[in-house]
């Protein structure tokens, strides 16, 4: 068998493998939910009335919770899009988990300027840890999520304090940090955001970076990438650096995969296997799976 050949059938028994967990997951009875919350603003009062129209209109967030699921644990999940485009959404392989899951609007680029996303990223986390409880959450049991610029996102707001810090939380309010194929050097869009005219793909760690922030007293970790061959260039290959930093600094919960032959996109559907599984984990107060030293 030729190496292509080779390839193609790795990729096809990964594939197969990925679609029968779902099947073997939903053996499980689901735990039906329904929307508690849709289109909530989650600033302050104070700074709504400062805020121009489009604040208000984008800093929003939907709510969906499990039925009779007491302190049930929630996933804060942001959307992706470059920090450019997208729109808030509560992920379907999410629901019926046991799992409140919070869909969260933000600024965009060039409409608002840096560090607005971030900014109104972790406005968002502060409301969820201050009012999960209202709707029947632990405010000890949030988890912080997204795919692509939403993965930057919680990378940032779930590893650098300062984002949290002026709504009288840090880093470790959060049970987990779960960036899906984030970028962790300084985001391309912050990058030209600061005049940097350089190409795209050129890396750069400086204070917009997750990697600046990385230290073995946050909250657990799990990061999810496509293929390194596939995913977007540097991608996947950032985020093992920054997973083999935090075990060398003494970070005691890290976990890394890789979805061998799934691309940027077709990892999506794969992350969301995933995530439940780590977060049962780490509630439980079990390790990283074999394999993740």
């Amino acid at each position: 068998m030729n190496t292509r050949s080779l390839s193609l059938f790795r990729r096809s028994l990964f594939l197969l493998a990925l679609f029968c967990l779902p099947i073997a997951a939903q053996a499980a009875k689901p735990i039906p939910g329904h929307m508690a919350v849709e289109g909530e603003l989650y600033i302050s009062e104070e700074a709504a009335a400062q805020a121009d129209d489009y604040q208000l209109e984008m800093c929003r967030l939907d709510l969906y919770v499990p039925d009779d699921v007491k302190d049930f644990p929630t996933v804060i999940w942001l959307h992706g899009g470059g920090l450019t485009g997208g729109k808030r959404c509560i992920p379907r392989d999410l629901k019926d988990k046991g799992l409140g899951v919070v869909g969260v609007e933000y600024r965009l680029s060039p409409q608002a300027d840096l560090p607005a996303f971030l900014e109104d990223a972790a406005a968002a986390t502060a409301w969820v840890l201050d009012n999960i409880a209202k709707y029947g959450g632990d405010p000890n049991k949030v988890f912080i999520s997204g795919h692509s610029a939403g993965g930057y996102l919680a990378a940032m707001v779930g590893m650098d304090p300062r984002w949290l810090a002026q709504y009288g939380h840090q880093p470790n309010d959060l049970a987990g940090v779960i960036p899906c194929s984030g970028q962790m050097s300084t985001h391309f869009t912050v990058k030209k955001l600061r005049g940097d005219t350089e190409p795209q793909w050129r890396i750069v760690v400086d204070e917009y970076a997750p990697f600046t922030h990385a230290s073995k007293d946050l909250p657990p970790i799990c990061l999810i990438l496509g293929d390194r061959y596939l995913d977007y260039p540097n991608r996947t290959v950032e985020n093992d650096l920054l997973a083999t930093s935090l075990r060398n600094l003494g970070h005691p919960h890290v976990e890394f995969y890789e979805l061998k032959g799934l691309n940027h996109g077709s990892m999506a559907r794969a992350q969301f296997v995933i995530i439940p599984e780590f977060i049962e984990r780490v509630l439980n107060g079990d390790p990283p799976p074999k394999g993740q030293i």
